[in-house]
């Protein structure tokens, strides 16, 4: 489905019923917006390893703009602020009152600065392997100059310069650097990289080349007051624990898990667990106190 918002049309999808029926009465389940990383993604990653959750939420999907089968537009409208101001004016088009955000890395920056804005508007969220600033950076830097092979560090340092030049040039990025985004099996074709489900190089030049250069939004987080929880994978080279770790320290209404045989890719190398601990944090929010 298409929605025509903000000068674009930015492509979602649902996934799972609005209510359930309990005997005689129904029920409105949570609505979360689902938010994928990057910069220039797109939720195919996220699929089928969310199924669970619809059972007692309704997921919607969102591919930023530029990415995926949402609508290509100039470089320089790939920005954070941008893809704030999507979520909202998305939630708005739906007709929703408040919703929950579940970010995985890049969606999880994307996410805590919708909450600064539009905290309001917000039940909870669910933060995965993410970080909240660009130190994130430098971390990552060091941990492929130690650990990498002589491939995964050149082409690491095209992201590090934000200089891919194609689509073909990114998916040899995601496939030489599979094997330190997942503890799972990578042997699999990735599902994210086929073209018609475009993964945008133009979006993750304009983070990694410039706006996540400046991203900092520690000092904001003790102003976030909706209940969160934040996830990190104990092997995660590119948005460690402790910067996930920091993200729950700052917010006051939290909680930190750490997924002792994840690394970044969290949902899929612990799929099971997983779901079941976003299971008990929506539960614990949405049950009357």
């Amino acid at each position: 489905m298409f929605a025509q918002i903000n000068g674009t049309r930015l492509f979602f999808d649902i996934d799972g019923a609005g209510w359930t029926v309990n005997k005689d009465q129904l029920k409105e389940k949570p609505v979360c917006f689902v938010l994928h990383g990057g910069p220039g993604g797109n939720h195919v990653n996220f699929k089928p390893y969310l199924d669970k959750l619809t059972g007692e939420m309704q997921l919607v999907y969102i591919d930023n703009r530029g990415s995926g089968f949402s609508e290509e537009g100039p470089q320089s409208t790939y920005t954070l602020e941008n893809n704030v101001e999507d979520i909202e004016s998305l939630r708005k088009y739906l007709g929703l009152n408040k919703i929950l955000l579940l970010g995985h890395s890049y969606g999880g920056m994307t996410a805590m600065s919708y909450a600064d804005k539009y905290q309001e508007n917000l039940t909870g969220m669910i933060l995965v392997a993410t970080s909240p600033s660009y130190r994130f950076i430098e971390k990552a830097i060091s941990y492929v100059a130690k650990h990498g092979t002589p491939e995964q560090k050149e082409i690491a340092n095209v992201l590090w310069d934000g200089a891919f030049t194609s689509s073909e040039q990114l998916a040899k990025y995601y496939t030489l650097m599979a094997p330190l985004y997942s503890t799972a099996d990578e042997s699999a074709a990735d599902p994210s990289l086929r073209p018609e489900t475009k993964k945008s190089y133009e979006a993750i030049n304009q983070g990694f080349g410039g706006f996540l250069r400046k991203f900092d939004i520690i000092d904001k987080l003790p102003n976030v007051q909706v209940p969160t929880l934040v996830i990190a994978g104990r092997h995660d080279w590119i948005t460690p624990v402790d910067e996930n770790e920091l993200i729950a320290e700052k917010i006051p209404n939290s909680e930190f898990v750490v997924f002792e045989n994840s690394s970044h890719n969290v949902l899929k190398d612990e799929a099971e667990a997983f779901n079941d601990t976003i299971l008990e944090f929506v539960k614990g929010i949405s049950s009357p106190k």
